[in-house]
């Protein structure tokens, strides 16, 4: 987890104001993923090449627009009904809590998604995966946490997919999730797995998180209870902040990986 008034993806691109001098920034990199991560190829082009700043806020964090319920649409948080007929695939329940380090929760936070169709595809110019498109899913979501920190969201269960970064490479099923503050520069991305995937033992991105444990909190859990007979299966994915329970974050560059 970074501080709040983070900005760790521009720390090597903006100079500091005149007379101020910026701290250097030490992240977990047993529990988040390095940047540059040896075995995730495509790391080694976009990886800060100079040590992480803390960014104090300034003016305009302060007074810029907010992120919050007014950017939310009334069929944003359930990706099977955002079209004209319904997606392909095994339809899913994905919710759970975002909390801090002590366990409370943290309410009206926006939380977004985006993923593979049930094939393994992404509706993107640059996924070229010869599987089929679903003109019925586009892959991306968002809500509001609620007073009790909770989210849901409704969508289908994305594919495995190749990837070429190692031979015979495949990523497994993954939903990625984007958390915001009130700024731009107070994002979190994660992503969540599947309970039993097959792929974990290669795939780099998982494996990044060099704790076993710290990796076992980006899985989520099947849930029961909140299945819907008939309809839908569930699974649960909590999302900590901080402390030693952290959910792994990565750096924010949004990417189909």
């Amino acid at each position: 987890m970074y501080p709040k008034d983070t900005a760790y993806d521009v720390a090597a691109t903006t100079p500091a104001p005149s007379g101020l001098v910026l701290p250097s920034y030490t992240r977990d990199e047993a529990s988040h993923p390095a940047l540059d991560t040896e075995e995730y190829n495509s790391t080694h082009l976009r990886a800060p090449k100079q040590p992480l700043q803390v960014l104090p806020h300034y003016l305009t964090e302060v007074t810029g627009p907010l992120l919050g319920h007014d950017r939310v649409g009334e069929t944003d948080h359930d990706l099977t009904v955002q079209h004209e007929g319904e997606p392909l695939g095994e339809r899913i329940i994905v919710s759970g809590r975002v909390l801090d380090s002590d366990g409370k929760p943290v309410p009206n936070t926006l939380v977004e998604i985006w993923q593979a169709n049930s094939a393994g595809r992404y509706e993107h110019s640059g996924d070229r995966h010869p599987a089929p498109l679903d003109p019925n899913f586009s892959g991306t979501g968002r809500c509001m946490t609620d007073s009790d920190g909770f989210y849901k969201f409704i969508t289908i269960k994305p594919g495995a997919y190749p990837w070429r970064n190692h031979d015979n490479a495949w990523r497994p099923a993954h939903i990625h999730l984007s958390l915001f503050g009130q700024a731009f520069t107070q994002r979190l991305i994660t992503q969540m797995y599947f309970p039993g995937d097959p792929l974990f033992y290669q795939d780099p991105i998982f494996n990044s998180v060099r704790d076993p444990k710290a990796r076992e909190r980006m899985i989520s859990r099947f849930d029961l209870d909140t299945t819907v007979p008939e309809w839908a299966l569930s699974y649960k994915f909590d999302i900590v902040l901080r402390g030693r329970e952290a959910t792994p974050f990565e750096d924010d560059e949004e990417d189909d990986d």
